[in-house]
């Protein structure tokens, strides 16, 4: 069988690629670029990328943001984002879970998944409190700053985990460093309980809770989490993993996940 792509499939391919490196790179930066900023961003020729720009926004995959000429990821990506919401089954599970977990303790409700070597809130749905406690939805940060990341990487061992986190992830935002040992005991730790909470080293005034959502072989798929103020966790700290833990039983039986 020829290779029916012809003699520009290397074109081609190399075209799908930059595609995709612009699209990764609006979405890590997580803000509007001018093409000139993508270019240099992700070092690549300024002839490819405008003109894979351009297509994108003609098609609305991007979309003008302002006067400037920056871009950033258009309304198509929602409509995917929507179809793919409605037919992934533990994201479509997951929804009222989220939804139900965050009115029965009126906090900030979470599912927390892994995206390559980073974690992301996949899910969120806000508190009734009138402090609201925002999520960057699919913002990619490093699995050592979470309670989540905890439960997310407790299946692999200590060999595995360091070949997998960046080096660089184990430095918090403060600049203070976690050690591998004292993470991957906190890792041991978590898996044992089922559970992990600690204060957010994100900011200065919430705490989180996290239960791991299991496969059928057990296996952490992703984390559902409460995130709350540091004063409502130590008033209602055992309610709140009580409550949490269930919801993460019962997602885990809907999705065949071993109890």
């Amino acid at each position: 069988m020829g290779d029916e792509l012809g003699d520009n499939a290397p074109t081609r391919a190399r075209g799908i690629d930059r595609l995709i490196q612009i699209l990764d790179y609006l979405h890590e930066s997580g803000r509007p670029q001018r093409p000139k900023d993508i270019v240099t961003g992700i070092n690549a020729p300024k002839s490819s990328v405008y003109e894979i720009v351009n297509r994108l926004v003609e098609t609305k995959i991007l979309e003008p943001f302002d006067d400037d000429g920056r871009v950033f990821l258009g309304r198509k990506l929602h409509f995917f984002g929507m179809q793919y919401l409605d037919k992934f089954d533990l994201l479509r599970q997951a929804k009222p879970v989220v939804e139900a977990l965050s009115e029965e303790t009126n906090e900030t409700a979470q599912l927390c998944m892994c995206d390559g070597n980073k974690y992301i809130v996949a899910l969120a749905q806000a508190g009734a409190r009138h402090f609201k406690i925002s999520s960057d939805l699919g913002h990619p940060i490093p699995l050592t700053w979470t309670a989540s990341g905890r439960l997310l990487v407790s299946d692999m061992s200590e060999n595995e985990l360091l070949e997998f986190i960046p080096k660089e992830d184990f430095i918090l935002p403060n600049g203070t460093t976690i050690e591998p040992e004292q993470f991957f005991a906190e890792v041991t730790g978590a898996k044992r309980e089922d559970f992990y909470s600690c204060n957010s080293i994100l900011d200065g005034y919430t705490k989180c809770y996290s239960a791991p959502v299991r496969d059928q072989n057990g296996s952490c798929l992703a984390a559902l989490c409460i995130v709350t103020p540091r004063e409502e966790a130590s008033q209602h700290h055992n309610e709140f993993r009580e409550i949490l833990t269930r919801y993460a039983t019962q997602l885990s039986s809907t999705l065949g996940g071993k109890l």
